[in-house]
């Protein structure tokens, strides 16, 4: 398992570490594994570029001290100097064995945004920063919060447009290195080279989208980190964690799943949730729907038990299930309303998607039950059960996701580009599989799907969404192209279909 801390955490532990080494033992560990991972990303050091970006923090002299150890290894290091002060010993380090430095902090002040405008024009450091092979990020370290200052931002947007290697120190400049959260400019690295231990915001979008590769460095950590409030499931996690059948296992024991999905208008959602719970491996579907729905899904998946109820019926005949799923595609009227309510008064978990979570949004009484819930929102969704805008969401999705939890007494699964499982008194577990070919209509019926078998496989929510969210992701890449995610475009039953060679390859890691 893949552990993930605050920034506060991560201070704290270097603190106590701290306190039992020689002083500075710390900084020449970060700034060798620096210097290595630059290494590794160059095709080799000798007579390769290199340019610095210095701030006036910890990190700066990590990236002065590291490039110290490139110029002894025949690179070519430039240190542009953008702080109100250098760390002293770095630069004293760096000069020594021949780096170069140059300093901006005669051309422009801490701030002074006309003053850094004209320096995106200065041919100087501009074809410096272009001609570099790789450009260490040192400008802020875990510290950081809100939006860069100039020159700082001034020196993200030049290494954005650059065609060098961009090499983040400890966390991209800009990123909220606790919660992902990014306020105007950031640097855009393609490797962070993380010390410690990794940070919460390298894994959570918006920041983990800038984070690029991590690369985490040892130094000595692990003894005094505290119980991580994030976390993200291996593929050996996730293999411990999925049902399997017994020898003496039958299709009820295996689990059943009950799904209300789709309407006479959208039939292709109620399709697409059966088919990721059967593929998935539930024991038994039991779909419930519309007649027209219905009708389709007997024709695609002939394994599912079906029956078409009514609003004054909702699911009192459809038979017992371990588990429901209620919601994608199925109406939000007062029909729909009374089937949702029928399906959430019944006493086993419940996942609740989509169309009924804009019921939920309308009538929150609807989540209020005794028995375990599963949301499954995506920033619009979960804005409207909340009342926040959805950009405000998709902007701090770590905050969110645990308010929600909170507030509604339910266990959040947060779709999107990193997705979140947030449950009261848990740590939060980020997703790190999947694909951007994920975003296309369907996937998250599918996913409902896969959950929903998960529940009634005897999954616990938190369990059940996180486990899901993996084999989601899993599949998608293996439909768009293999393990590491081709170019190829994806339809959502694509992911349906590659479920049981992803879950394969899950069970063979284990």
């Amino acid at each position: 398992m893949l552990t993930a801390y605050t920034s506060d955490e991560i201070r704290a532990a270097e603190r106590a570490l701290m306190e039992r080494l020689p002083e500075g033992t710390l900084m020449r560990r970060a700034a060798t594994g620096l210097a290595i991972a630059c290494v590794r990303a160059l095709p080799r050091a000798y007579g390769a570029r290199v340019v610095l970006l210095i701030g006036s923090g910890d990190n700066g002299g990590d990236a002065l001290y590291a490039g110290a150890q490139l110029v002894r290894r025949g690179a070519r290091v430039q240190a542009v100097l953008a702080g109100p002060k250098a760390h002293e010993g770095g630069l004293t380090e760096l000069r020594r064995v021949g780096g170069r430095t140059f300093d901006l902090r005669r051309a422009v002040a801490p701030g002074d945004a006309d003053g850094a405008k004209a320096l995106e024009s200065d041919p100087a450091l501009v074809d410096m920063i272009d001609q570099a092979d790789v450009i260490v990020d040192g400008l802020v370290g875990i510290g950081g919060t809100g939006p860069l200052r100039e020159p700082y931002a001034t020196l993200a947007r030049l290494s954005a447009r650059a065609p060098g290697i961009v090499v983040a120190v400890d966390v991209p400049s800009g990123v909220d290195a606790s919660t992902g959260e990014v306020e105007g400019e950031a640097v855009r690295a393609h490797l962070t080279v993380t010390f410690g231990a990794v940070k919460a915001g390298l894994l959570i979008d918006p920041g983990a989208s800038r984070a690029g590769a991590l690369d985490p460095v040892d130094i000595g950590l692990g003894p005094y980190l505290p119980e991580p409030g994030v976390v993200a499931l291996t593929g050996p996690d996730v293999a411990d964690r999925l049902p399997r059948p017994e020898p003496e296992s039958n299709k009820y024991r295996r689990g059943v799943v009950g799904i209300v999905a789709g309407s006479d208008r959208f039939t292709g959602a109620a399709v697409l949730a059966v088919g990721g719970a059967v593929r998935a491996g539930a024991g038994l579907v039991r779909f419930a729907g519309a007649a027209e729905a219905v009708q389709q899904v007997r024709a695609k998946w002939p394994e599912a038990v079906t029956r078409i109820i009514t609003p004054e019926e909702g699911v009192r005949e459809v038979g017992r299930v371990q588990a429901w799923v209620v919601g994608p595609g199925m109406g939000t009227d007062d029909d729909a309303h009374a089937v949702a309510a029928s399906v959430l008064d019944s006493d086993v978990p419940v996942l609740v998607d989509a169309d009924g979570l804009t019921l939920a949004a309308r009538d929150r009484s609807l989540l209020r039950r005794s028995a375990p819930t599963l949301i499954t929102p995506h920033t619009g969704e979960l804005g409207r059960l909340l009342q926040v805008p959805p950009e405000e969401i998709e902007s701090r999705r770590l905050h969110y996701a645990r308010r929600a939890a909170v507030e509604l007494g339910v266990t959040v699964l947060l779709k999107g580009s990193t997705t979140l499982v947030a449950e009261d008194g848990r740590p939060v577990r980020v997703n790190l599989t999947g694909t951007p070919w994920l975003a296309t209509g369907g996937t998250g019926d599918v996913l409902a799907g896969i959950t929903g078998a998960f529940l009634a496989g005897g999954l616990s929510c938190y369990d059940a969404a996180s486990c899901a969210a993996h084999a989601h992701g899993l599949a998608a890449r293996v439909a768009a192209g293999g393990p590491e995610g081709g170019e190829a475009p994806i339809a959502a039953l694509d992911v349906a279909l590659e479920l049981p060679d992803a879950i394969r390859a899950l069970m063979a890691s284990a």
